[in-house]
C-alpha cells in the first residue's frame, strides 16, 4: 500500500519520493521567486549559447582558450538546468514532489557536471600558464589534438568521479521522513535522511569531495602563481595588462566558484541553518553560470567583437 511517498513491505517502510522544501513562504512569493529565477534561467541559456555560438561560428576564435571557453559556457547550461527547471515547477506546484529516482538522477547529474566544471577550470588554468609562461611553445604543446584529449578526459572524469558514491548513497534505507530542506537533492540532505548510519559512505563522501575540491584549486593556485611571478617580470605596463586581462576573467570565476564549494562541502556545514546551505548552492550553481556570460563578454576585446557579429550589432 502507497501512502505519502511510502511503500509499506510488511514491517518496513521505503521512501519511494521526496519532498523539497525549497524556498518556503507565501504564493505570492512563489511567484515572485518563480518569475526571478526563470528570468535568470532565460538569461543564462541565451547569454551562454551565444558564447557556444560565437566560438562555434567565428574563425578568429578557434583557438584552444577559446575553445576552453566555449565548453565552459556550454556546460553551465547544463549546470544551471539540473536545478532552475525542477525549481521552477516546485515553485507554482503544491505537492512538491521528487520520486526517489528522479531525485538521485538529479544528485549525479548536479554533481557530475559541478565536478567537470572544477576539472575544466583547471585546464583553463593550465592553458594560461602556457601562453604566459612559456608563450614560445604554447603553440606547439597545446595543439588542437591535445585540447580535445584534455576536455573528453574532464567530461569522462567529471561524469565518473561520483558515480560509484552516488550509486551508494542511493542503496542506503530511506524509510521516513522524506522531506529536504532544500531546492536540490544534495548528498548531506540526503544522508541525513537515511534511517540507517553510514559512516563510510560518510566519510567517503566528505573525503571524495575534499580531494577533489582542495586539490584542483591548490592546482590552479600554483598555476597563478607561477603566471603571476612571469607577468610582474615583464618590463612594459601594457604587457601587464593584457596579461591580466587575459587571466582575470578566469580568476574571477575561479573566485567565485571555489568559495562557495569550500563552504558548502570542505568546511563543517552540518550545524549551519538550512538556509546558509541554500544560499551557498545557490550562489555556485545558479549566480555563476548566470555571471559567467558578463564576465566573460565584458573583459575580453575578441569576445566582445565576436559575440557582436553573432547578435547582428554594429
Amino acid at each position: 500500500m502507497k501512502v505519502l511517498g511510502f511503500v509499506n513491505n510488511s514491517a518496513a517502510s521505503t521512501v519511494t519520493e521526496f519532498i523539497l522544501l525549497g524556498f518556503p513562504g507565501c504564493q505570492e512569493l512563489q511567484y515572485f521567486l518563480f518569475s526571478l529565477f526563470f528570468g535568470i534561467y532565460i538569461f543564462t541559456v541565451v547569454g551562454n549559447g551565444t558564447i557556444v555560438c560565437a566560438v562555434r561560428w567565428d574563425q578568429r576564435l578557434h583557438t584552444p582558450m577559446y575553445i576552453l571557453l566555449g565548453n565552459f559556457a556550454f556546460l553551465e547550461i547544463w549546470y544551471i538546468t539540473s536545478t532552475v527547471p525542477s525549481m521552477l515547477i516546485h515553485f507554482v506546484s503544491e505537492t512538491k514532489t521528487i520520486s526517489f529516482v528522479d531525485c538521485f538522477l538529479q544528485l549525479y547529474f548536479f554533481t557530475s557536471l559541478g565536478t567537470t566544471e572544477v576539472y575544466l577550470l583547471c585546464i583553463m588554468a593550465y592553458d594560461r600558464y602556457l601562453a604566459i609562461c612559456r608563450p614560445l611553445h604554447y603553440t606547439t604543446i597545446m595543439t588542437q589534438q591535445l585540447c580535445s584529449v584534455l576536455l573528453s578526459l574532464c567530461w569522462v572524469f567529471g561524469f565518473l568521479s561520483y558515480s560509484v558514491s552516488t550509486v551508494q548513497l542511493s542503496q542506503l534505507p530511506f524509510c521516513g521522513p522524506n522531506t529536504i530542506d532544500h531546492f536540490v537533492c544534495d548528498m548531506d540532505p540526503l544522508m541525513a535522511l537515511s534511517c540507517v548510519p553510514a559512516p563510510v559512505t560518510e566519510i567517503v563522501l566528505y573525503v571524495l569531495s575534499s580531494l577533489i575540491i582542495v586539490l584542483t584549486l591548490l592546482y590552479i593556485l600554483g598555476s597563478y602563481t607561477l603566471l603571476l611571478i612571469t607577468v610582474f617580470k615583464v618590463p612594459s605596463a601594457a604587457g601587464r595588462q593584457k596579461a591580466f586581462s587575459t587571466c582575470g576573467s578566469h580568476l574571477t570565476v575561479v573566485c567565485l566558484f571555489f568559495g562557495a564549494l569550500l563552504a558548502m562541502y570542505v568546511s563543517p556545514t552540518a550545524d549551519n541553518p538550512a538556509e546558509s546551505q541554500k544560499i551557498i548552492t545557490l550562489f555556485y550553481s545558479v549566480v555563476t553560470p548566470f555571471l559567467n556570460p558578463l564576465i566573460y563578454s565584458l573583459r575580453n576585446k575578441e569576445m566582445k567583437a565576436a559575440l557582436k557579429k553573432v547578435l547582428k550589432i554594429e
